[in-house]
């Protein structure tokens, strides 16, 4: 065998012991007659020692055997830091070029340089921990759901193309010439088939693909925790996941979350935190003043629907400069507010404002009143019409919840977001959209609106849809499908879906409700931000073992690239010259 133990195994139980050690060298270094070598794997670093000339450049493969010894000068910062390996013979298994960058905790090599050598990155502890907690929480779901009645079943990745959201990625087909796959975005039809079918409880872990543009936490493909049940309503669906993460949380990290989990409505979530997937780890909550913000000859407000305001506690100190800075940081485009106005709470029982001129201290003193404003306390104010201007107030609590360290990594606050609009009503194109997918089915007693040819009665449906939000993210959403072809064609109809364009695209499911569907519904858990966030991080790169960059380029095989001549005739393709 190349080893009897692994680089991360050996105690003080097992001194005395012949071993033989295979692994990377971490570092060889001489001091006085000895030379001390770190051999390391996946599992750990041992200390090896021994008088003799050695020849061991970094990350030079070596199989080694010797005597387990204890160390004279113990390190207790690691596993095996009581024990030494004392060197009886060295098999050197693959020398190595000296790596572009160090194979340590922290690397001085650039996230470019680490991505096209990504598979040294990976030799890395960091990146092994975090794909090992992928792992571990991948059979944790499977362990959970397997006990809770669930089949594991694949669906296909060559699927036919129904656009609604993010562009698909599409694969030519060399035996149906000018004809295309389509890389699934998500199982959803597939899944809702297995009901039809009669699999009542279905899941898998599953990639699905998106071509849209890219940032640290998404991936042009990514993988899915994707689950169905039928015969079910929307508190059995939730319940049974919030027992899967309950599980996760305490068997990966020992951490235990509420039982039952709060639950917020979509509205309150907007109204009160800007956001439809709202940190709750902190306060800061937005508070409507309008009514006290209009009729003082102030243009901003007056012309405003809605002004909202944040208290940022103790921030009343901040100066003139840092009240500038962060009044230019609201007018970028990621937040897109036209300026910033403040209110000082003094520490005297003063207030101080940039609308001095228009708003007395008695004014302010009843602002401060209804945003629950203490001594010491800064109340900024945005404006605008109402959903956009507390999205910006949402961003802007996010930053300052940022600023002040109050988003903790290792504190967890999960909750369930639900009562979602259905549909989201778009002016440039003057037509409806669904907020999920046309999949979702209205909540019953909202039924009679569905029904409605009335745009107000429209807007006021909410969907039997839930998301699962952990810290500001959205961790999983999904819903109670239309279950009847009645239904679905209706929802069709409402998003403007004409009956030709809903049977070529969505032909087979609508047909498949004729045939006896059971009321179903689910959910999704985009894993790979599941795997960041258990890790404290905020990329999903490091839980991915080779991930593309934000060019969904993948820059260690140089991927996406041309193809050849012979394989564009084959598929009868042509590319247009220049491109």
């Amino acid at each position: 065998m190349y080893r009897t133990h692994t680089c991360g195994e050996l105690r003080l139980e097992n001194v005395g012991q012949k071993v033989t050690l295979a692994g990377w060298v971490q570092k060889a270094r001489k001091l006085g007659g000895m030379t001390f070598v770190d051999l390391r794997d996946r599992y750990g670093i041992t200390q090896l020692v021994t008088e003799q000339e050695i020849e061991a450049g970094r990350e030079w493969v070596l199989q080694i055997k010797g005597e387990v010894v204890e160390r004279q000068s113990k390190n207790p910062k690691m596993p095996t830091g009581d024990i030494e390996i004392r060197i009886e013979s060295v098999n050197v298994l693959n020398r190595a070029d000296t790596p572009p960058f160090t194979i340590e905790e922290v690397s001085d090599g650039g996230e470019d340089i680490r991505a096209k050598y990504r598979y040294l990155d990976l030799r890395r502890a960091p990146l092994q921990r975090a794909l090992a907690l992928r792992h571990r929480l991948a059979q944790e779901v499977r362990s959970y759901l397997d006990k809770q009645g669930f089949m594991e079943i694949e669906t296909p990745y060559l699927i036919k193309s129904t656009p609604e959201g993010a562009r698909d990625f599409v694969v030519p087909s060399r035996m149906n010439p000018g004809q295309f796959y389509a890389l699934p975005q998500s199982p959803q039809t597939f899944k809702q088939l297995l009901m039809v079918a009669g699999y009542d409880r279905y899941f898998q872990i599953v990639r699905c693909f998106r071509d849209e543009d890219l940032r640290a936490d998404r991936q042009p493909e990514f993988t899915q925790i994707d689950c169905e049940m039928s015969f079910v309503e929307q508190e059995d669906v939730l319940n049974t996941f919030e027992g899967m993460m309950r599980q996760m949380f305490k068997n990966a990290l020992n951490v235990d979350i509420p039982n039952p989990l709060p639950r917020m409505s979509w509205y309150d979530a907007m109204d009160f935190y800007g956001s439809d997937k709202p940190d709750v780890r902190f306060g800061m909550k937005i508070h409507e003043i309008t009514d006290l913000a209009h009729g003082h000859d102030f243009s901003v407000f007056d012309s405003c629907e809605y002004v909202g305001a944040i208290v940022v506690p103790g921030a009343a100190e901040y100066t003139r400069k840092q009240l500038d800075e962060l009044t230019e940081w609201v007018k970028r485009p990621q937040v897109g507010a036209k300026g910033l106005v403040y209110i000082k709470a003094n520490a005297d029982g003063t207030f101080k404002s940039s609308i001095d001129k228009f708003f007395t201290e008695a004014d302010l003193a009843k602002i401060a009143g209804v945003c629950e404003a203490g001594k010491g306390d800064l109340i900024l104010v945005l404006c605008g019409a109402k959903r956009k201007a507390q999205t910006m107030l949402g961003v802007l609590r996010i930053e300052m919840g940022n600023r002040l360290g109050l988003r903790d990594p290792k504190v967890f606050a999960p909750l369930w977001i639900v009562d979602f609009p259905l549909l989201e009503w778009d002016d440039e194109t003057q037509r409806f959209y669904a907020m999920h997918h046309p999949f979702t089915a209205p909540k019953p007693e909202h039924e009679k609106w569905f029904y409605s040819d009335k745009k107000e009665d429209l807007e006021r449906v909410c969907a039997n849809a839930y998301d699962f939000v952990l810290n500001g993210t959205e961790l999983g959403g999904g819903s109670i499908r239309i279950h009847n072809a009645e239904m679905q064609s209706r929802m069709f109809e409402v998003l403007g879906i004409s009956k030709e364009d809903a049977e070529y695209k969505f032909g087979f499911i609508i047909n498949a409700f004729k045939f006896g569907a059971p009321p179903h519904g689910g959910l999704a858990f985009g894993f790979d931000r599941v795997c960041a966030l258990f890790g404290g991080q905020e990329t999903i790169r490091d839980y991915i073992a080779f991930p593309k960059n934000n060019q969904g380029r993948d820059v260690m095989i140089d991927s996406p690239s041309k193809i050849d001549r012979e394989q564009l005739d084959e598929l009868q393709i042509d590319v247009r010259a220049g491109e």
